[in-house]
């Protein structure tokens, strides 16, 4: 951690020889929402629209707008934009403390090896980014309750067909996301933004050193096929390519990816490939929480595509919410399964046929991103007793009772000390209570009685019987509409 503290200093002094509000990120990393035509760089600010006169004769305005331009202008002119607040709190706190702008800069794949190339580039240049997200549209097959209609073709669909939630902020209704302009595409239709970046990619994939493809679902997109169909006849090998899927698409879809996967990986076309997926529980609970999924699909295409693909990692994306927690623990046991299963390939001979060509690696691991919004599933809004907590604290146990070492004759690793530390933040913040700045807990607590009714009438589902461990906490809610 000393050596991680001695680079964000190092880093820190080096950006503010240039300004006190200079940030690598804000030139070198950017969100591509195609599906609506908005971007950021650094997930902190709110995204804005990309005008489509910008990217007549420029495609790289995709992520060198005007609008960008000008708050990188007051970053070199050591003016704070508005828009990077999150971090100005961060660093006016009372001693040392790193906030994003630092810890970005520091990023050693896309940030800190190009600091020359965005000090040439200046705030007017259109640079090209080494670090890059995008999502080609929201066509997904999932519901899941914390999303929104501008990332889920499903959520769209129900609300245009049935309305928003009865909550108290009329959940995933409209009238927001038309106010804000940012109205998904439909698959069908043709997407100026789109063309805009298959315009720009035979000079963007070159510089590229991280590349994440996000949606939606990625793998019922056909654009997401011919990125991997490009770097098959286009290698990079700085590259690294991600995937976020939910892998409950049908069984075609996950192979025709794995087949493409398997040449840009055995055959040295990338640096690397890394697929995150997401569930947030184990089960049935699983599947109340994420309309359309197939835990046990989901289990098995993991299994699936580690072994099929041996040098690639996965990384399991858990939102953890005030559902997440009854069968948490269940899910661990699942994650430790692929671990024990899938750490050590020894299938495959190397050249010499001696052992295993890929040697020990770790297959999958877990990040637990706290819920917050909607406040409806924040976990905050729990009672605060030890029955709730119980069940965190039990998932906890076990995940350091499994500890690097041997099953049978395989050597495995077991959880890491960082994926007990998400743990850790997550029970924490669990026990907190609710600030009064944050929001309302018995409004919050209302509108989870209200959508778990509306949810359960919309999608012929039944919490009680699925959920049997909240029925307490479900009542007292009911009391108070």
């Amino acid at each position: 951690m000393s050596g991680e503290l001695d680079i964000y200093r190092d880093t820190k002094k080096k950006i503010d020889k240039v300004s006190p509000s200079f940030c690598l990120a804000k030139w070198q990393q950017v969100t591509l929402h195609l599906h609506n035509g908005h971007t950021h760089s650094c997930h902190h600010p709110q995204t804005h629209k990309i005008p489509l006169e910008e990217l007549k004769d420029n495609p790289s305005a995709l992520h060198n707008t005007n609008y960008k331009k000008q708050q990188r202008k007051k970053m070199l002119e050591g003016y704070r934009p508005s828009e990077c607040q999150y971090c100005w709190n961060v660093e006016d706190l009372e001693g040392e403390h790193f906030s994003d702008r630092t810890i970005k800069s520091s990023n050693v794949d896309w940030a800190a090896p190009y600091f020359d190339d965005v000090i040439d580039a200046g705030w007017e240049g259109n640079i090209t980014p080494r670090a890059v997200e995008v999502s080609f549209g929201n066509a997904c097959n999932l519901k899941c309750t914390y999303c929104s209609p501008i990332f889920s073709s499903k959520w769209q669909q129900e609300i245009e067909e049935k309305g928003a939630y009865p909550t108290s902020q009329k959940f995933n209704n409209l009238h927001w996301i038309k106010q804000t302009d940012r109205n998904p595409y439909l698959q069908r239709e043709e997407n100026p933004y789109v063309d805009a970046f298959w315009r720009w990619w035979p000079d963007l994939r070159k510089k590229l050193t991280t590349f994440r493809i996000t949606g939606g679902e990625p793998l019922m997109n056909k654009n997401t096929f011919m990125v991997m169909d490009d770097l098959i006849e286009n290698p990079n090998t700085e590259m690294n390519l991600d995937f976020n899927t939910n892998l409950c698409v049908p069984d075609k879809l996950v192979k025709q990816f794995v087949e493409k996967a398997k040449v840009l990986t055995l055959e040295g076309k990338v640096q690397s490939v890394k697929i995150h997926t997401s569930v947030d529980t184990h089960g049935a609970q699983a599947e109340w929480l994420r309309t359309g999924l197939n835990y046990q699909q989901w289990l098995d295409n993991m299994n699936y595509i580690l072994t099929e693909l041996p040098t690639v990692k996965t990384a399991i994306m858990c939102t953890t919410n005030a559902l997440s927690l009854p069968k948490f623990k269940y899910m661990l046991k699942d994650l430790y399964d692929l671990k024990v299963n899938h750490y050590l390939d020894d299938r495959a001979p190397d050249a010499g046929g001696n052992g295993s060509q890929y040697d020990r690696r770790v297959s999958t691991a877990i990040t637990m991103a706290i819920l917050r919004h909607p406040h409806h599933l924040n976990a905050q809004i729990l009672p605060k007793d030890d029955y709730y907590w119980n069940f965190l604290q039990d998932a906890r146990d076990y995940m350091a009772s499994k500890e690097e070492g041997k099953h049978g004759n395989k050597h495995y690793q077991g959880f890491f000390d960082w994926e007990l530390d998400t743990m850790d933040r997550f029970i924490d913040y669990t026990k907190n209570t609710v600030k009064e700045h944050d929001f309302n807990i018995e409004t919050a607590r209302r509108d989870f009685r209200i959508f778990v009714d509306e949810s359960d009438k919309r999608n012929g589902t039944n919490f009680l019987k699925t959920f049997p461990e909240y029925a307490d906490f479900y009542h007292m809610c009911g009391a108070l509409l």
